[in-house]
């Protein structure tokens, strides 16, 4: 009898159920978006309900509306009579989802925090074997490698079985690093210039390490800043607000910042990574500011430069995320990296959240 397939029509699965998770889901990207503008969201959240149909006779949007007022994602706005604002909930809620769309995307990671290649009285397993010494833990004992050796050294006649210290293998123990990273997010105008968003990316990339961070490394250190015209540093709970600004890009303001920011932590790792899409334009001088978008100027790109080279010199090194692949600023990319020392990433958005995922972890298992 001939062993076959047999084929049936397709029939698709039913539509998801409609009500508040699948509601919420949505919502949560559209404020995002609108940099937690809840009223925006939901206006937009009302339009994709008129197309799409994702509410019904039995759960319609004010009942929606109502259920994030209960649930405690949105409060009454105190400022603003009949409008709303997202709450703290809101705020976390929104980094662990997008914690969840990018880090949920990539290779499971092993379990544990961040390991140096330095072994010693760390509480991590490595895959290295050695002799047992005095303080060792039982725990470290690996049973199966010692009674072989207890065989090999002692043989196997008779019926006494010997083992001694002498046969006794454990298994080196890790010591869990500790880092001091900054993440720069550019937040000139040109990130949402020619009608592509890229600062959403950006900002869900943050946030995403910011909880990563938090969850898995809670001994690691993670500094945000932004910079336009000037740098400033902003909270994790700020960066769903956080907005594009009629701005230049002043990369010398951020890295001086950032490096400022480092100084202060006692931490043997340090790092910084900054996402951007543009060339620098943009120097602060006095009270005023120095500014060329014609072009890579001389001026700019001389400063910017010898930040890098100093950043190099008390070994910080800077990784460079560009969203944008123009010609034009990579041969400007590459010398900033060599001066460094660092890296460079040229990335469409889509695969932005993987390159920084990636290179915190490697970055994370050596001494820099």
């Amino acid at each position: 009898m001939a062993v076959g397939f047999r084929f049936r029509d397709f029939v698709p699965e039913d539509q998801p159920e409609k009500g508040f998770e699948s509601l919420f889901k949505l919502f949560m990207q559209l404020v995002t978006i609108t940099s937690g503008d809840v009223g925006e969201a939901l206006q937009w959240l009302n339009e994709l309900d008129k197309q799409y149909g994702l509410t019904d006779d039995n759960y319609g949007m004010g009942n929606f509306i109502d259920d994030l007022k209960k649930k405690g994602y949105i409060d009454e706005n105190e400022q603003e009579k009949g409008a709303f604002k997202i709450t703290p909930k809101t705020e976390q809620g929104i980094r662990k989802s997008a914690l969840e769309e990018i880090f949920g995307k990539l290779k499971k990671s092993s379990t544990g925090n961040h390991r140096t290649p330095h072994t010693g009285q760390g509480d991590e397993q490595s895959t290295d074997l050695r002799e047992f010494r005095f303080g060792d833990s039982l725990e470290q004992i690996q049973m199966s490698e010692s009674i072989r050796n207890a065989q090999l050294n002692h043989g196997m006649d008779g019926d006494d079985f010997m083992l001694t210290e002498g046969d006794l293998e454990v298994r080196e123990n890790e010591h869990k690093s500790q880092t001091s990273t900054v993440l720069m997010i550019d937040i000139s105008h040109s990130m949402i210039l020619y009608g592509e968003d890229r600062i959403t990316p950006a900002k869900k990339v943050a946030m995403a390490l910011a909880e990563l961070v938090k969850q898995k490394y809670p001994k690691d250190f993670l500094d945000v800043i932004v910079f336009g015209n000037d740098a400033w540093q902003i909270e994790v709970k700020d960066l769903p607000y956080l907005q594009v600004g009629p701005y230049h890009t002043n990369t010398v303001a951020g890295l001086e910042l950032a490096m400022d920011l480092l100084r202060k932590r006692k931490t043997p790792n340090k790092q910084i990574f900054m996402i951007t899409d543009g060339k620098p334009t943009c120097l602060k001088e006095g009270n005023g500011y120095y500014k060329n978008s014609f072009g890579l100027d001389r001026k700019v790109v001389n400063k910017t430069l010898n930040i890098a080279a100093a950043a190099r010199r008390v070994k910080i090194p800077i990784t460079t995320f560009m969203i944008t692949s123009d010609p034009y600023l990579q041969k400007f990319v590459e010398e900033f990296t060599e001066v460094n020392q660092g890296k460079a990433y040229y990335s469409g958005l889509q695969g932005l959240g993987h390159l920084v995922f990636e290179d915190y972890k490697k970055n994370r298992r050596k001494t820099l």
